[in-house]
């Protein structure tokens, strides 16, 4: 008899999903030589080659491609199990594993996590912050419950919930206040100095949205991993960057910085609550999502 572990076939499916090994181990939480082995473990039992490695990427054979949705209906099943286990406690109790991404993680939690107590006390949450698509493949694969991000959503499996509206200010420096009259039209050439988070940061590719046809030249000399480090090189006169409305209060406290809003319809991005279709923890997530609506609300969160 072949026999399968439940961790091979999660190794499977992080593989297939990503077809790249190095994701797929980030993914899984391993080594990539230890996903590596465990996939070719499986492949020796099973006397099949489930995948073709190419020098850049990798692909599913047709073994791999008719196993494919069947290993995924297993897991599925495990993973129901698991959750199954939870549904003699009363709703919002126990473990629930939350992506966030870094634009709303440090603005929302000061205010989300003490309401969350307050409501919910035998809630048990488990924060994972981090880029968008990570987030939605862990969700995807059911390494976490839900998690926030912007739309679009577009991930096969997944479902998302719209949460609130956020629309952005323009922060300058001191210097550059003087020879600007807000509000800043989206084709203004100050622009061409804009700064950028780095490449996988939803926020750059909504930065360059809004910016049109222009082509941001600070953009080649200068990257960030966090919006406290953009706007602080802002403060210095390094260019101009984007900020999101929910971040405002905390923003606003850097020395030398200024936000100053957009002129006709402001751009904006959506923040919503992306979870598997077809969750059995979805009226859970349906709660959580009303308790972050009444935060955002309140007009509390990103003042801290």
């Amino acid at each position: 008899m072949i026999r399968l572990t439940i961790r091979q076939m999660e190794y499977f499916e992080a593989l297939a999903q990503t077809r790249h090994f190095g994701r797929a181990a980030e993914l899984a939480g391993v080594t990539q030589p230890a996903l590596s082995a465990q996939i070719a473990e499986m492949e020796d039992r099973l006397g099949v080659r489930l995948f073709e490695r190419g020098p850049r990427a990798v692909d599913l054979t047709e073994d791999g491609r008719q196993l494919q949705p069947r290993i995924e209906a297993i897991l599925e099943s495990a993973r129901e199990i698991e959750t199954l286990t939870r549904r003699a406690s009363p709703p919002m109790q126990g473990r629930f594993r939350l992506g966030i991404i870094p634009t709303v993680a440090p603005y929302l939690l000061p205010e989300l996590l003490p309401e969350l107590r307050r409501q919910y006390p035998g809630l048990s949450l488990e924060l994972r912050e981090t880029v968008t698509q990570t987030l939605l493949d862990e969700t995807a694969l059911g390494k976490l419950d839900a998690a926030i991000v912007a739309l679009p959503v577009n991930q096969p499996g997944l479902d998302a919930d719209a949460l609130f509206d956020d629309r952005f200010l323009l922060a300058i420096s001191d210097a550059e206040l003087g020879a600007m009259r807000p509000p800043v039209a989206p084709e203004n050439p100050v622009l061409e100095r804009l700064m950028l988070l780095e490449e996988g940061h939803c926020m750059r590719d909504q930065a360059l949205a809004i910016c049109g046809e222009m082509k941001p030249v600070a953009m080649a000399n200068f990257a960030a991993t966090s919006l406290t480090t953009l706007t602080q090189m802002v403060a210095h006169g390094l260019g101009v960057t984007l900020v999101p409305q929910i971040a405002r209060g905390v923003m606003e406290t850097i020395p030398g910085i200024h936000l100053v809003p957009f002129s006709g319809d402001a751009p904006s991005r959506t923040v919503a609550l992306a979870r598997r279709r077809g969750s059995t923890r979805g009226a859970e997530c349906a709660a959580l999502a009303e308790t972050i609506r009444s935060v955002v609300a309140s007009g509390d969160a990103g003042k801290r």
